[in-house]
Protein backbone atom coordinates (compact mmCIF):
# COMPACT_ATOMS: atom_id res chain seq x y z
CA UNK A 1 0.00 0.00 0.00
CA UNK A 2 1.30 3.44 -0.92
CA UNK A 3 2.28 5.80 1.84
CA UNK A 4 -0.59 7.90 3.14
CA UNK A 5 0.09 11.63 2.89
CA UNK A 6 -3.28 13.10 3.91
CA UNK A 7 -6.83 12.29 5.01
CA UNK A 8 -9.12 12.47 2.00
CA UNK A 9 -12.58 14.04 2.12
CA UNK A 10 -14.15 10.58 1.62
CA UNK A 11 -12.69 9.51 4.97
CA UNK A 12 -14.29 12.36 6.91
CA UNK A 13 -17.46 12.04 8.95
CA UNK A 14 -20.56 13.72 7.58
CA UNK A 15 -20.51 16.31 10.37
CA UNK A 16 -16.92 17.30 9.45
CA UNK A 17 -17.86 17.71 5.78
CA UNK A 18 -20.87 19.82 6.71
CA UNK A 19 -18.64 21.97 8.92
CA UNK A 20 -16.08 22.45 6.13
CA UNK A 21 -18.76 23.21 3.55
CA UNK A 22 -20.47 25.74 5.82
CA UNK A 23 -17.17 27.53 6.44
CA UNK A 24 -16.27 27.57 2.74
CA UNK A 25 -19.68 28.92 1.69
CA UNK A 26 -19.65 31.64 4.36
CA UNK A 27 -16.10 32.72 3.50
CA UNK A 28 -16.93 32.59 -0.21
CA UNK A 29 -19.92 34.85 0.36
CA UNK A 30 -17.73 37.23 2.36
CA UNK A 31 -15.05 37.19 -0.35
CA UNK A 32 -17.60 38.25 -2.97
CA UNK A 33 -18.57 41.24 -0.82
CA UNK A 34 -14.88 42.07 -0.32
CA UNK A 35 -14.37 42.12 -4.11
CA UNK A 36 -17.45 44.33 -4.46
CA UNK A 37 -16.04 46.71 -1.85
CA UNK A 38 -12.72 46.91 -3.74
CA UNK A 39 -14.66 47.79 -6.89
CA UNK A 40 -16.75 50.46 -5.15
CA UNK A 41 -13.81 52.08 -3.35
CA UNK A 42 -11.37 52.10 -6.29
CA UNK A 43 -13.23 52.25 -9.60
CA UNK A 44 -14.16 55.52 -11.29
CA UNK A 45 -11.30 57.61 -9.95
CA UNK A 46 -9.96 58.14 -13.48
CA UNK A 47 -13.37 59.20 -14.80
CA UNK A 48 -14.32 55.78 -16.19
CA UNK A 49 -16.69 53.37 -14.46
CA UNK A 50 -14.42 50.38 -15.06
CA UNK A 51 -11.66 49.51 -12.58
CA UNK A 52 -8.29 50.30 -14.16
CA UNK A 53 -4.59 50.45 -13.32
CA UNK A 54 -4.91 54.23 -13.19
CA UNK A 55 -7.62 53.92 -10.53
CA UNK A 56 -5.21 51.92 -8.37
CA UNK A 57 -2.45 54.49 -8.92
CA UNK A 58 -4.77 57.33 -7.86
CA UNK A 59 -5.97 55.41 -4.80
CA UNK A 60 -2.47 54.84 -3.44
CA UNK A 61 -0.25 57.49 -5.05
CA UNK A 62 -2.72 60.26 -5.81
CA UNK A 63 -3.26 62.27 -8.96
CA UNK A 64 -1.10 64.97 -10.53
CA UNK A 65 -4.12 66.67 -12.05
CA UNK A 66 -6.73 66.58 -9.29
CA UNK A 67 -7.53 66.84 -5.60
CA UNK A 68 -8.58 64.27 -3.01
CA UNK A 69 -12.07 65.70 -3.12
CA UNK A 70 -12.32 65.36 -6.90
CA UNK A 71 -11.01 61.77 -6.78
CA UNK A 72 -13.61 60.86 -4.17
CA UNK A 73 -16.46 62.51 -6.09
CA UNK A 74 -15.46 60.70 -9.29
CA UNK A 75 -14.88 57.39 -7.50
CA UNK A 76 -16.34 55.96 -4.28
CA UNK A 77 -18.52 59.00 -3.44
CA UNK A 78 -19.90 59.50 -6.96
CA UNK A 79 -23.22 57.84 -6.11
CA UNK A 80 -23.65 59.53 -2.74
CA UNK A 81 -25.05 62.81 -4.03
CA UNK A 82 -26.96 63.98 -7.14
CA UNK A 83 -24.88 64.58 -10.32
CA UNK A 84 -25.74 68.29 -10.32
CA UNK A 85 -24.43 68.81 -6.79
CA UNK A 86 -21.39 66.68 -7.54
CA UNK A 87 -20.55 68.86 -10.55
CA UNK A 88 -21.19 72.02 -8.54
CA UNK A 89 -18.59 71.02 -5.92
CA UNK A 90 -16.01 70.07 -8.56
CA UNK A 91 -16.47 73.39 -10.36
CA UNK A 92 -16.09 75.24 -7.06
CA UNK A 93 -12.77 73.47 -6.43
CA UNK A 94 -11.53 74.22 -9.96
CA UNK A 95 -12.43 77.90 -9.59
CA UNK A 96 -10.31 78.29 -6.43
CA UNK A 97 -12.47 77.29 -3.43
CA UNK A 98 -13.98 80.73 -2.84
CA UNK A 99 -15.26 81.07 0.75
CA UNK A 100 -18.27 83.26 -0.07
CA UNK A 101 -19.50 80.71 -2.60
CA UNK A 102 -18.84 77.96 -0.07
CA UNK A 103 -20.97 79.69 2.56
CA UNK A 104 -23.85 80.33 0.15
CA UNK A 105 -23.90 77.21 -2.07
CA UNK A 106 -21.30 74.55 -1.36
CA UNK A 107 -21.40 74.41 2.45
CA UNK A 108 -25.11 73.49 2.58
CA UNK A 109 -24.46 70.57 0.19
CA UNK A 110 -21.77 69.18 2.48
CA UNK A 111 -24.03 69.66 5.50
CA UNK A 112 -26.88 67.83 3.82
CA UNK A 113 -25.01 65.01 2.06
CA UNK A 114 -21.61 64.46 3.66
CA UNK A 115 -21.25 65.60 7.27
CA UNK A 116 -23.37 62.75 8.62
CA UNK A 117 -20.36 60.44 8.00
CA UNK A 118 -17.44 62.81 7.37
CA UNK A 119 -17.38 64.65 10.68
CA UNK A 120 -15.01 65.35 13.57
CA UNK A 121 -16.38 62.40 15.54
CA UNK A 122 -15.38 59.79 12.94
CA UNK A 123 -11.59 59.20 12.99
CA UNK A 124 -11.72 56.79 10.03
CA UNK A 125 -12.94 59.31 7.42
CA UNK A 126 -11.72 62.82 6.53
CA UNK A 127 -13.92 65.49 8.06
CA UNK A 128 -15.71 68.06 5.89
CA UNK A 129 -17.33 69.82 8.83
CA UNK A 130 -16.65 73.44 7.94
CA UNK A 131 -14.72 75.41 5.35
CA UNK A 132 -11.23 74.77 6.80
CA UNK A 133 -11.78 71.01 6.87
CA UNK A 134 -13.07 71.00 3.29
CA UNK A 135 -9.96 72.91 2.15
CA UNK A 136 -7.77 70.07 3.46
CA UNK A 137 -9.50 67.50 1.23
CA UNK A 138 -9.48 70.00 -1.64
CA UNK A 139 -5.68 70.01 -1.65
CA UNK A 140 -3.62 68.10 -4.20
CA UNK A 141 -4.45 64.39 -4.15
CA UNK A 142 -1.46 62.44 -2.81
CA UNK A 143 -3.36 59.17 -2.32
CA UNK A 144 -3.59 57.18 0.87
CA UNK A 145 -1.15 58.47 3.48
CA UNK A 146 1.40 56.20 5.14
CA UNK A 147 -0.42 56.23 8.49
CA UNK A 148 -3.57 54.88 6.80
CA UNK A 149 -1.64 52.27 4.82
CA UNK A 150 0.12 51.00 7.95
CA UNK A 151 -3.18 50.83 9.87
CA UNK A 152 -4.96 48.94 7.08
CA UNK A 153 -1.94 46.71 6.35
CA UNK A 154 -1.83 44.91 9.67
CA UNK A 155 -5.59 44.31 9.53
CA UNK A 156 -5.28 42.77 6.06
CA UNK A 157 -2.21 40.72 6.98
CA UNK A 158 -3.88 39.13 9.97
CA UNK A 159 -7.36 38.80 8.45
CA UNK A 160 -6.37 37.38 5.06
CA UNK A 161 -3.82 35.02 6.62
CA UNK A 162 -6.51 33.50 8.84
CA UNK A 163 -8.94 33.22 5.92
CA UNK A 164 -6.49 31.46 3.63
CA UNK A 165 -5.19 29.24 6.43
CA UNK A 166 -8.74 27.96 6.94
CA UNK A 167 -9.45 27.52 3.22
CA UNK A 168 -6.04 25.90 2.60
CA UNK A 169 -6.47 23.55 5.56
CA UNK A 170 -9.78 22.32 4.14
CA UNK A 171 -8.25 22.05 0.65
CA UNK A 172 -5.38 19.97 2.06
CA UNK A 173 -7.88 17.07 2.29
CA UNK A 174 -8.35 17.14 -1.50
CA UNK A 175 -6.53 14.79 -3.85
CA UNK A 176 -4.49 16.12 -6.76
CA UNK A 177 -2.31 13.89 -8.91
CA UNK A 178 0.64 16.29 -8.67
CA UNK A 179 1.45 17.18 -5.07
CA UNK A 180 3.62 20.12 -6.17
CA UNK A 181 0.61 21.69 -7.90
CA UNK A 182 -1.50 21.34 -4.78
CA UNK A 183 1.27 22.94 -2.73
CA UNK A 184 1.59 25.77 -5.27
CA UNK A 185 -2.15 26.55 -5.07
CA UNK A 186 -1.85 26.70 -1.27
CA UNK A 187 1.22 28.95 -1.13
CA UNK A 188 0.31 31.47 -3.87
CA UNK A 189 -2.32 33.33 -1.76
CA UNK A 190 0.16 33.89 1.07
CA UNK A 191 2.77 35.22 -1.34
CA UNK A 192 0.08 37.39 -2.92
CA UNK A 193 -0.96 38.86 0.44
CA UNK A 194 2.58 40.07 1.11
CA UNK A 195 3.02 41.25 -2.49
CA UNK A 196 -0.31 43.12 -2.47
CA UNK A 197 0.39 45.06 0.71
CA UNK A 198 4.00 45.76 -0.27
CA UNK A 199 2.76 47.12 -3.60
CA UNK A 200 0.51 49.65 -1.82
CA UNK A 201 3.62 51.39 -0.51
CA UNK A 202 5.72 50.81 -3.63
CA UNK A 203 3.04 52.35 -5.87
CA UNK A 204 3.58 55.67 -4.11
CA UNK A 205 7.22 55.50 -5.31
CA UNK A 206 6.70 53.94 -8.74
CA UNK A 207 3.29 53.79 -10.40
CA UNK A 208 4.16 50.57 -12.25
CA UNK A 209 3.69 48.66 -9.00
CA UNK A 210 -0.07 49.22 -9.41
CA UNK A 211 0.09 46.21 -11.74
CA UNK A 212 1.47 44.21 -8.81
CA UNK A 213 -1.57 45.19 -6.72
CA UNK A 214 -3.91 43.91 -9.42
CA UNK A 215 -1.84 40.76 -10.05
CA UNK A 216 -1.72 39.89 -6.35
CA UNK A 217 -5.47 40.36 -6.06
CA UNK A 218 -6.02 38.07 -9.04
CA UNK A 219 -3.69 35.48 -7.49
CA UNK A 220 -5.63 35.44 -4.23
CA UNK A 221 -9.03 35.36 -5.91
CA UNK A 222 -8.10 32.63 -8.40
CA UNK A 223 -6.62 30.33 -5.75
CA UNK A 224 -9.58 30.90 -3.43
CA UNK A 225 -11.94 29.84 -6.26
CA UNK A 226 -9.84 26.79 -7.17
CA UNK A 227 -9.62 25.57 -3.57
CA UNK A 228 -13.33 26.24 -3.00
CA UNK A 229 -14.62 24.34 -6.04
CA UNK A 230 -12.19 21.40 -5.83
CA UNK A 231 -12.98 20.94 -2.13
CA UNK A 232 -16.75 21.11 -2.63
CA UNK A 233 -16.57 18.80 -5.68
CA UNK A 234 -14.56 16.11 -3.90
CA UNK A 235 -16.63 16.36 -0.72
CA UNK A 236 -20.06 15.99 -2.28
CA UNK A 237 -19.95 15.01 -5.96
CA UNK A 238 -16.86 13.04 -7.01
CA UNK A 239 -16.80 9.32 -6.15
CA UNK A 240 -13.23 8.70 -7.25
CA UNK A 241 -10.64 7.71 -4.67
CA UNK A 242 -6.96 8.70 -4.26
CA UNK A 243 -4.37 5.90 -4.65
CA UNK A 244 -3.96 5.05 -0.95
CA UNK A 245 -7.72 4.43 -0.62
CA UNK A 246 -7.94 2.75 -4.02
CA UNK A 247 -5.67 -0.04 -2.76
CA UNK A 248 -7.82 -0.58 0.35
CA UNK A 249 -10.92 -0.56 -1.84
CA UNK A 250 -9.70 -3.54 -3.85
CA UNK A 251 -8.92 -1.55 -6.99
CA UNK A 252 -12.43 -0.13 -7.29
CA UNK A 253 -12.03 3.55 -8.21
CA UNK A 254 -15.33 4.52 -6.60
CA UNK A 255 -16.03 4.89 -2.89
CA UNK A 256 -17.02 1.80 -0.98
CA UNK A 257 -18.48 3.33 2.19
CA UNK A 258 -17.88 0.16 4.28
CA UNK A 259 -14.18 0.10 3.37
CA UNK A 260 -13.74 3.81 4.04
CA UNK A 261 -15.44 3.60 7.43
CA UNK A 262 -13.44 0.54 8.49
CA UNK A 263 -10.16 2.24 7.51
Amino acid sequence: MSKRHFIHFSELALSRKILFSSVLCTLGFGYLFAMLMVWISHSGRDGSEMLSVKDVVIAYAGSDSGTRLESALKGPMSKMLPPGENLQIVEWVLKGTNKEEFDSKIGPIFEKRCVVCHNDRNPHLPSVEGYEKVLKVAEKDTGANYHTLIRVSHIHLFGLTFIFFIVSFIFSHAYMRHEWLKALIIVIPFISIVADISAWFLTKVNHDFALMVIGAGMGMGSCFAIMFFISMWQMWISRKLPPHLLVMNGGNDEIDEDVVRSS
